[in-house]
């Protein structure tokens, strides 16, 4: 998939959010950067700004403009365990190139120091932003993703049924068990707050994008 330049915009710097997700033990494991990106491609294309880019052999690297789609992409690849995901909010030189490898901003910088740390912390993940607030936003994430790493299996097959769209009746009859069992499974999976939870943090990184646009450094990409 290719893009034509973005037109120019009165400034020559705009505000996005980066992912740049590297493989954990990616020497002793199948690579698995290439599947993971056509996938993040067809589910979510339509929602980045250039198509999702390997980067540096076993990373992959995305940017995007909408803060939603930026969390339900962080929480699929850590919870997939494969890999460590830094978040980078800040500038990026306009018009965007047709391919992110080749774009440059603060953004990108701060993309890369973040999975730096998310490769040695657990959950594996971090946030970077010019912003004092980023390190707050961080620690939510950070609740979010651990609360999702202790849910069962059981409670993984009602959280995937429900963001998929089914309703808990429907749920029920499809795993042969009854309504108050699927509200059961979805009070110890905590499933209901996550899912109440997951705009709040999508805004946080909305406000987080506005705070760190007037600071970050342009100096060019690493």
């Amino acid at each position: 998939m290719t893009r034509s330049l973005r037109p120019l915009v009165p400034t020559p710097r705009s505000t996005v959010i980066v992912v740049t997700a590297d493989q954990v033990a990616s020497r002793t494991r199948p690579d698995l950067t290439a599947g993971e990106r056509d996938r993040l491609q067809a589910a979510y294309g339509e929602r980045l700004l250039l198509p999702v880019a390997r980067n540096a052999g076993d990373e992959l690297q995305l940017l995007s403009d909408d803060p939603g789609v930026i969390v339900d992409i962080v929480l699929e690849l850590v919870r997939s365990g494969d890999w460590s995901v830094g978040v980078g909010v800040g500038e990026v030189r306009e018009p965007l190139p047709d391919d992110i490898r080749e774009a440059s901003g603060a953004a990108f910088f701060a993309a890369r120091d973040a999975v730096e740390r998310a490769k040695k912390s657990s959950p594996r993940f971090a946030i970077g932003a010019a912003s004092a607030d980023a390190a707050h936003v961080e620690a939510l994430f950070r609740l979010a993703l651990v609360l999702r790493d202790r849910r069962s299996p059981e409670g993984w097959e009602v959280y995937d049924r429900l963001r998929a769209g089914a309703r808990q009746t429907d749920i029920a009859d499809e795993l042969g068990v009854s309504a108050p069992a699927i509200s059961a499974r979805m009070k110890s999976a905590n499933i209901r707050t996550e899912l109440d939870a997951l705009p709040a943090l999508a805004r946080l990184l909305e406000l987080l994008d506005a705070a760190s646009g007037s600071d970050a450094p342009m100096e060019g990409r690493p």
